[in-house]
């Protein structure tokens, strides 16, 4: 007999997460949602791996946090341009080529960085690391194809995805510190493993995929151009129909609830980098280098505990609200590393904060679901991580020249000083992304 304390638990367990298991039975969910992850490890690794293996091959972390600078701004501009390529021409006939690039590049820069090369060579092959597939907007995408305007279980599958990118993070922060001291080939070698088996998992389920522009457009009769000014009709009488709405239909998906949320991801982007390369900076300086993968896997640890319990549940609290708390936490609490004297107390600051920060994202992806129009969901999404990689770009930059300057102290400065002004351009867009809110989603068209 079961004992009743654990039968309430698993009573409630079931409660609260039940919802995940029954978007995970869906027929290749799984696969998919577990592939992206596995993809995505790129992510997490390579600019830690970048910054780790520089500092130790050349000594300099200005250098560390320029090359991880360029291959944000790479990003910023590549994901856009993938991601559009994406919603017109499909998942798969874009990603394999793009992974190509990709294993190619690694396979050359590592070689570069052991070899110690000048610094130009090293400059020319960063930008090529960028050649990665937006999984996460694929996977999203996927999602609300399959719910097809259901509401409730569309916000809980991207509170899912937020759960399993949390995952990779855990994963990806403390293996990339652990293999990076030991070999840069060992964390590179690993990284493209990675790439490999999730791409074979995502691209070789095509049930799900959603169709492109160019597939609707063949099957409406019509161009492609064609069929997207049709959709930005429709969206745009979607939001007369709510008073909002400006009267002729709009040929971009730029609004400025998009530019709000755009610029607040900027910011989120520039001290969160500033803090990866502070903090790395910190360790070295206690004799603790080989931490700082725990201490970012706390923090994603963290996080991925407030993903589970977050998107779970079915909030009544309306969503721009629940978006500025959890920023505002995120920033006050990273802009308070400033005062820790002990690698342990920033880590204890981030098992604390870090609840909010898959939430931040989380609001931030059902932020696009009324922004932007459904057949270029894809696109918001690779702008929303554009403009958080060019954040992130500006952040690493600065925080390195003041960490070779002035030592980890200068770094935090740096980091308070961004997390200060992340949360001022936050609040600049609060009426666009209170108003943005209130309007209907717009991926409940159909199409």
């Amino acid at each position: 007999m079961v004992h009743p304390t654990i039968a309430g638990l698993n009573a409630a367990v079931r409660r609260l997460f039940g919802g995940y298991a029954e978007l995970l039975r869906m027929p290749h969910a799984a696969r998919f949602s577990i592939g992206s992850v596995i993809a995505c490890m790129p992510f997490p690794m390579v600019g830690m791996t970048i910054t780790i293996a520089v500092q130790h091959y050349y000594g300099n972390y200005t250098l560390a946090g320029s090359l991880t600078a360029v291959q944000a701004i790479a990003l910023a501009v590549t994901g856009p341009v993938l991601g559009k390529l994406v919603d017109k021409f499909g998942q798969h006939q874009v990603s394999i080529p793009t992974i190509l690039v990709w294993i190619v590049a690694a396979m050359s820069l590592v070689s570069c960085i052991t070899a110690r090369v000048p610094a130009w060579i090293l400059y020319c092959i960063v930008p090529f690391m960028a050649a990665i597939p937006p999984w996460g907007a694929m996977s999203r995408s996927r999602w609300t194809h399959m719910l097809k305007g259901d509401r409730v279980r569309t916000d809980r599958a991207l509170g899912l995805s937020g759960v399993f990118d949390e995952c990779m993070w855990v994963i990806g922060n403390p293996l990339a510190s652990g293999l990076a001291v030991i070999s840069g080939i060992l964390a590179f070698s690993f990284t493209g493993l990675c790439v490999v088996i999730g791409a074979l998992m995502f691209l070789t389920e095509l049930t799900t995929e959603p169709p492109s522009q160019t597939t609707l457009a063949r099957q409406a009769g019509m161009t492609r151009a064609e069929y997207r000014a049709r959709e930005d009709q429709r969206a745009a009488m979607l939001h007369n129909d709510t008073g909002k709405g400006t009267g002729k239909a709009r040929s971009s998906i730029w609004g400025p609830g998009l530019i709000a949320v755009c610029v607040t991801w900027f910011g989120l982007g520039s001290f969160q980098s500033a803090a990866s390369i502070s903090i790395i900076a910190f360790a070295t300086e206690q004799q603790m280098k080989q931490y700082t993968g725990l201490v970012f896997a706390c923090f994603s640890l963290s996080s991925l505990m407030g993903a589970l319990v977050y998107g779970a549940k079915n909030w009544v609290i309306p969503l721009w609200k629940r978006f500025y708390f959890c920023l505002a936490v995120v920033d006050l609490g990273i802009g308070s590393f400033l005062f820790a004297r002990h690698l342990w107390v920033i880590m204890i600051i981030y098992l604390i904060i870090g609840v909010c920060q898959a939430p931040t994202w989380i609001n931030g992806n059902q932020l696009m679901l009324h922004l932007v129009p459904p057949t270029r969901f894809t696109e918001g999404m690779a702008w929303m991580g554009a403009m958080n990689a060019v954040g992130g770009s500006a952040g690493s930059a600065i925080a390195g020249v003041f960490i070779d300057r002035h030592g980890s102290q200068g770094g935090f400065l740096v980091v308070s000083v961004l997390a200060i002004l992340s949360l001022v351009l936050a609040f600049i867009g609060f009426r666009q992304i209170k108003e943005g809110t209130e309007t209907p989603t717009l991926t409940a068209i159909e199409v």
